[in-house]
């Protein structure tokens, strides 16, 4: 099926595999460029002209070009408004703006350390470099903070912006499956009663799923 919509990069990218949930989500039909890092095509003219920071994801849709994956999702959420997730973006002012705040919430307290850990547990190994134990401890700890909070709200509400899942909850699917599923950080979400069951019930879900599929090795 032909389609305008174009994300490049690779599924294992936490902010890759952002985009992708979105998308799964609405129902939007899309195609997936390669990008291979390890051979510095994300540092290419004709790639920078679409990415300026030559990092991925970038996204095109009918030529027109976006990067930031937050960016991008808000933009699939507006943009296919009508199709698959409805809510998924909110539908008056005042749920988007409640979905923007844990949004904000996920980019700037939870993202950091789980960032963090996510490169330093996960990826560090696999690409043979040393481990900042001290990067570990502090970014550990700072998280199980974010996740304190998390604990309380979500002890109030179903999932973080309310009763329906949105994509303030999508947002942290990327980092949360890599500590959960690739690292001995998992049981800072398990262990927690509310963040455990919400974590389980997010990532159950069908777009993420997909998304998951993806990322295995072919």
């Amino acid at each position: 099926m032909a389609t305008s919509v174009k994300v490049y990069g690779p599924p294992i990218s936490t902010a890759v595999s952002r985009v992708l949930a979105c998308l799964h989500e609405k129902e939007v039909p899309y195609q997936l460029i390669p990008v291979n890092m390890a051979k510095g095509e994300h540092k290419k003219p004709e790639y920078l002209k679409i990415q300026p920071f030559g990092q991925v994801p970038a996204f095109e849709d009918e030529g027109f070009a976006l990067f930031e994956s937050r960016s991008i999702c808000r933009y699939i959420c507006e943009k296919y408004a009508k199709q698959g997730n409805k809510g998924l973006y909110g539908e008056n002012p005042l749920a988007k703006a409640s979905i923007d705040q844990w949004i904000e919430a996920e980019s700037h307290g939870f993202g950091p350390p789980s960032s963090v850990l996510v490169f330093q547990l996960a990826f560090a190994p696999r690409m043979k470099l040393k481990q900042d134990q001290g990067a570990i401890r502090q970014n550990g700890e700072k998280l199980k903070k974010v996740l304190d909070v998390y604990e309380e709200r979500l002890g109030e509400s179903r999932f973080l912006a309310g009763d329906e899942f949105t994509l303030a909850d999508l947002s942290h699917l990327p980092n949360t499956h890599y500590l959960v599923n690739s690292t001995d950080m998992g049981e800072l979400f398990t262990e927690r009663d509310n963040v455990g069951r919400w974590w389980s019930e997010i990532s159950s879900r069908e777009s993420w799923q997909k998304v998951v599929e993806m990322q295995k090795p072919a």
